[in-house]
């Protein structure tokens, strides 16, 4: 690449760094876990389109550290490879002067990006950066970069940070309080967390774009999937029935895989470009742990905003897989899991569990008005706390807000949108 032209690419680079310096961006709760002082690159990952670039925008402009900037998805850039990485950094020197911190936003998009990447950890220079596309989320990371980088996780907005994003107060004291932060938790079950869904009015033909380029690019190009159709309404399928246990069987049947085998990788590949998410069955064993995974989409956007969606009326199955990922927010930068109990006698939608010991048995159902409904909810959750000694039950539902004793136990009933606000 034409080294002017380069260094031109990287002037207007950093003006466009600079407004985004100068714009006010929505607080996400992950910024917390980035240490920009560490040797390793901090490595913000995720879904498309869920904020990782205006994340790392916002650390930077309250971390006081001079940084460069250089964005991979610039078009201009298209046609770069990774003998260009050096010319472009000589020219960061040259506009920026002396740094010790550098931006990179989907330096995957680059092949070979890794050397480039590790000799400068090696140099000292401290690296943050992003990346979306399967290439970057894949065991790539750790085979290219072993040791020298902590991935940080980042999903759609939140509840709590979909009311940020709009100047909606998360207090719920007041009757006017509840009822209007009620409305802002309406809104959210039907549109989901997509920061850039927020004031689109055709959402359907944003998620639907977004969807097809993920499956399409992120995925069939990356994996050369032999079967782009029959992989296609796999994806489709799973997203009309999250929340699902998997049967790899029934999947190879249903869409005429060669093998199980071939259900399961499609499986994986979805799930590491962040469509899915996927938790195991509670066990003691963890061979059992490893078979009979339950599949959720990654944002309820995905169940009723796309074409032929099939979960729009469904609040149930929309509140599970909100919880869910809330959770994984939650408890994963712990290093804590979540996993579903399921036993003869019942079960509970999950189990919070450091290590081998569930701390807190958690029953989701939008509605438990139905006497029926609300004792099966309560069955579940006195199993899971007798098959595996959690003390905390919780049942989250739409608006009750109250405590049930039965048999000796507490089962702290609470309105989704407040415990979603409150942490």
């Amino acid at each position: 690449m034409e080294r002017q032209f380069l260094e031109t690419i990287i002037r207007n680079q950093r003006q466009e760094f600079l407004d985004l310096l100068a714009g006010s961006w929505c607080h996400r709760k992950e910024e917390g876990l980035i240490s920009l002082n560490s040797r390793l690159a901090q490595v913000v990952i995720g879904v498309r389109r869920s904020g990782k670039s205006t994340l790392c925008i916002n650390v930077i402009k309250h971390s006081g550290k001079n940084f460069a900037y250089l964005n991979f998805e610039d078009e201009n850039l298209v046609n770069m490879n990774s003998s260009d990485l050096d010319s472009a950094l000589e020219c960061l020197y040259q506009i920026y002067g002396k740094f010790d911190y550098l931006f990179l936003d989907e330096i995957q998009n680059i092949e070979g990006w890794q050397y480039f990447v590790n000799r400068l950890l090696r140099s000292g220079m401290h690296i943050l950066m992003t990346g979306s596309n399967a290439k970057l989320l894949s065991s790539e990371l750790s085979t290219h970069m072993t040791g020298r980088y902590m991935a940080v996780e980042l999903y759609p907005f939140s509840f709590s940070e979909y009311c940020e994003a709009q100047n909606i107060s998360k207090e719920h004291g007041t009757t006017r309080e509840k009822g209007l932060l009620r409305r802002a938790f309406d809104s959210y079950l039907e549109e989901g967390g997509f920061p850039e869904l927020i004031g689109e009015e055709r959402k359907e033909a944003y998620i639907n774009e977004l969807v097809e380029g993920i499956l399409r690019n992120d995925i069939e190009k990356r994996y050369k999937i032999s079967y782009k159709a029959a992989f296609e309404k796999m994806a489709y399928h799973l997203m009309n029935i999250a929340p699902a246990k998997l049967n790899y069987a029934d999947l190879t049947d249903l869409f005429g895989f060669r093998s199980t085998h071939t259900a399961e990788n499609y499986v994986s590949y979805l799930e590491r470009a962040y469509l899915f998410c996927t938790i195991p069955k509670f066990s003691y064993k963890s061979q059992l742990r490893t078979i009979g995974k339950k599949a959720y989409t990654v944002d309820i956007s995905l169940m009723n905003k796309r074409k032929e969606a099939f979960a729009a009326e469904n609040l149930g199955w929309k509140l599970e897989s909100m919880v869910l990922i809330e959770l994984l927010r939650r408890y994963r930068p712990k290093g804590w899991d979540i996993a579903y109990f399921d036993d003869r006698g019942g079960e509970c939608d999950f189990l919070v569990c450091n290590g081998r010991n569930p701390v807190c048995a958690i029953q989701v159902s939008y509605d438990i008005f139905n006497e029926r409904t609300l004792k099966r909810e309560v069955k579940g959750l006195l199993l899971a706390a007798e098959k595996t000694g959690c003390n905390e039950l919780l049942l989250i539902t739409d608006y009750e807000d109250r405590n049930i004793e039965v048999n000796g136990r507490v089962i702290r009933v609470v309105p989704a949108y407040s415990w979603l606000v409150d942490g």
